[in-house]
């Protein structure tokens, strides 16, 4: 029977916190034949009082069980944010006349946005202050900026509940005051044309939040006049809008897991007929930029599986007119590239690592930026200006902190602009990174970046070690710094990357190796990754802890199904856990956009194959590590009721006494706590768990 929230948040006084047990309610599900019985379905209703209450027992459960650690909280939470420089600014980058930088208060969640006229000596000019439009609310987030091509207004993106879903504001910045537009439930995204009066903007579906409408809004109109000049009608895709580098040309992206369409317009030309590039083709996807006479398009056409740039006349770009720029390779996986007069820089892949090339239009001078350290990340900056030879580019490492650098791409000198400061003082030299090699069950080496503090580390497997890993949506996991992650390892934690397949970072056949019908392949690397950790002692089982989110979420969830006895805790954060309900509901943001990511439900074969992994399918009565889950009540990509049902299953099912915590953001999303601090208080909770049981300090 079930317990009433009350009765269970009373029993939080006793000393043996008492954990709340959910309600029964069997729900049958059957799809080809297979018949499931979900008992937790009832908690898919958000206004159900009962599944409030439900979520605040559990908050109670999970604040008595961590009491002990409340000092330990404050010291990490101290910690952490004594880290950070309270009062920073970024460096600045110019644009049509201005220099434009964010910048920090001391004791100020949010940034304050400002730019500069003609230098940097000029008179600041606050463009935004989000502190003051955030102040009465729990949750608030600025999600774009876009200034208008007279440099006068601006127009920016704001959510208030945290579920991105935002409205657009409009600030006339000479006057300092905002006009009266207001564009109610949109995506965030937009784009000005060039007669500063009009914007293109993205519109979601009111119900999955699938962004599918490219709507024409001009200044002085009301919203509901405005014009829709596009509808995405295949609901596999998404489409948004953007601008060229050029600033002559305005973008309608329609893009799915394996395809792009792109239209385009002059941006002078608000009025005339968006005209289209090359018709979508199933895995056929392409980038597009203006560079003169030119569209270059990065893609993976004619079977460029790692992508080639190629390049087409504007008047005359359709794929049959495209022709080679640079070629496909084998072992380079070209992910992106920036442009400028003199200079065509891209960014690369090669061996798991990212690079920068830097080539002539020409291509007669071609260098690759040097790299100090064996692992690192590197990107490409903010680089808004086309006319110079100067590109900014960002770097760091797992020991190194977030470094901005202006590189001469003629003289191949660089200036360091600026440092990510670690307040109280960090000594890189008092740290090491090492790149190693599991071994995944078909032979295949999985690359493993990790970081420990060097005097504390030993290798006969007494250090704790934390092992994060993702591996979903070719999304390459790179080893960067966190001054965060210092409280681990100055506490003796290992931290360990496992960059495994469903990631990119070894090419797109790493992507491809770890999707759909060989997602498995995701959850057997990850093991194997922690399995050598083991062997090579690194860290040992009862001091072993894996983390992910969202996906990387799933990933946990099938990891500790699979092998529950390989780590002493882990930390699953917002989890894709329900993944053949959720695949199956199409009214559910994100789930026809994925088809093509973990395969269609409604296709026996991706059924079967997506119940023999999914986590709350597979939850089984058998020992389970230490677990707590992380939620936000107002998610849009992971819905609550996923991480709310499985913990719910496993403390049904699970059959000894590791703790089993759920922590639900009641005023949040996907990406937590906004705010810079506010989220450190989440993480501090996240690391005292782990911290505390293996009994650190």
């Amino acid at each position: 029977m079930a317990r009433k929230a009350n009765q269970v948040r009373a029993m939080m006084t006793e000393n043996h916190p008492i954990p709340p047990i959910a309600k029964k309610q069997e729900k049958p599900l059957e799809v080809h034949g297979h018949l499931r019985v979900d008992d937790y379905y009832w908690m898919n209703d958000r206004d159900n009082p009962e599944v409030i209450d439900y979520l605040n027992a559990e908050n109670d459960y999970l604040k008595a069980v961590m009491a002990p650690t409340e000092t330990l909280q404050n010291q990490l939470f101290e910690e952490m944010k004594g880290r950070v420089k309270e009062d920073d600014e970024s460096v600045p980058y110019f644009k049509n006349g201005y220099f434009y930088y964010n910048r920090f208060e001391k004791g100020s969640e949010y940034p304050i946005y400002c730019r500069k006229q003609g230098h940097l000596d000029a008179e600041e000019e606050i463009m935004l202050d989000v502190n003051e439009l955030g102040k009465d609310s729990a949750y608030y987030q600025v999600g774009s900026l876009g200034i208008s091509q007279n440099q006068q207004l601006l127009c920016y993106s704001y959510d208030a509940v945290g579920r991105r879903i935002y409205n657009l504001a409009f600030k006339d910045l000479v006057r300092e005051q905002l006009l009266e537009d207001q564009l109610q439930a949109v995506t965030g995204n937009f784009s000005w044309a060039n007669d500063n009066q009009t914007i293109f903007y993205a519109q979601q579906d009111p119900e999955t939040l699938r962004s599918f409408r490219i709507y024409k809004h001009r200044l002085g109109t009301f919203q509901e006049d405005d014009l829709l000049v596009y509808e995405e009608t295949d609901d596999t895709f998404t489409c948004h809008v953007r601008k060229s580098k050029s600033q002559k040309y305005l973008y309608i992206v329609s893009q799915s897991t394996v395809s792009t369409e792109y239209r385009v317009l002059p941006a002078d030309q608000p009025e005339a007929q968006w005209l289209l590039v090359q018709a979508r083709e199933r895995d056929l996807e392409y980038e597009l930029e203006h560079v003169e006479e030119y569209f270059y398009i990065l893609t993976n056409a004619f079977g460029a599986k790692n992508f080639q740039l190629m390049r087409a006349l504007v008047g005359d770009c359709a794929k049959s007119s495209w022709e080679e720029y640079i070629p496909h390779r084998e072992n380079v996986l070209l992910e992106g590239m920036e442009v400028f007069k003199n200079h065509l820089v891209l960014e690369e892949r090669f061996f798991g690592l990212g690079r920068l090339q830097i080539r002539s239009w020409d291509g007669l001078q071609k260098h690759h930026i040097k790299m100090d350290e064996p692992v690192y990340t590197v990107w490409i900056g903010q680089n808004a200006e086309y006319y110079t030879n100067i590109l900014r580019f960002g770097y760091n490492s797992l020991c190194t902190p977030s470094s901005i650098y202006d590189y001469d791409m003629d003289s191949k000198s660089k200036v360091l602009m600026k440092q990510q400061e670690v307040v109280g003082g960090y000594n890189a030299a008092d740290y090491l990174s090492e790149r190693c090699w599991g071994v995944a069950p078909d032979g295949t080496e999985i690359p493993i970046s990790l970081v420990y503090k060097r005097e504390l580390f030993r290798k006969d497997g007494s250090n704790p070690l934390l092992l994060y890993a993702y591996g979903s949506y070719g999304y390459s996991t790179d080893p960067t710094f966190s001054s965060n992650r210092l409280s681990l390892l100055d506490r003796g934690f290992v931290y360990a990357i496992a960059h495994i397949r469903g990631g990119q970072e070894m090419g797109r056949y790493w992507y491809e190796d770890g999707k759909m019908l060989k997602k498995k392949n995701t959850f057997s690397d990850f093991i194997a990754c922690a399995e050598y950790l083991k062997r090579e002692q690194y860290s040992a089982s009862d001091r072993l802890f894996a983390m992910g989110g969202s996906a990387g979420g799933l990933l946990m969830g099938a990891v500790i199904n699979t092998r529950p006895e390989l780590f002493r805790g882990v930390v699953a954060a917002v989890p894709f856990v329900d993944v053949v309900t959720t695949m199956l509901d199409e009214s559910i943001p994100l789930t026809t956009g994925e088809f093509d990511e973990w395969g269609n439900p409604k296709d026996k074969t991706y059924y079967d194959y997506m119940l023999s992994y999914s986590p709350y399918d597979n939850v089984a009565r058998q020992a389970y590590p230490n677990l707590l889950v992380t939620s936000g009540l107002h998610d849009s990509q992971v819905q609550y009721w996923e991480p709310t049902k499985w913990v719910a299953k496993l403390r049904e099912y699970k059959i000894n006494d590791n703790l089993l915590l759920l922590h639900t953001n009641m005023v949040a999303g996907h990406g937590g706590a906004s705010g810079r601090f506010r989220a450190l208080r989440e993480l501090a909770m996240e690391y005292a768990f782990m911290i505390s049981l293996v009994g650190s300090k």
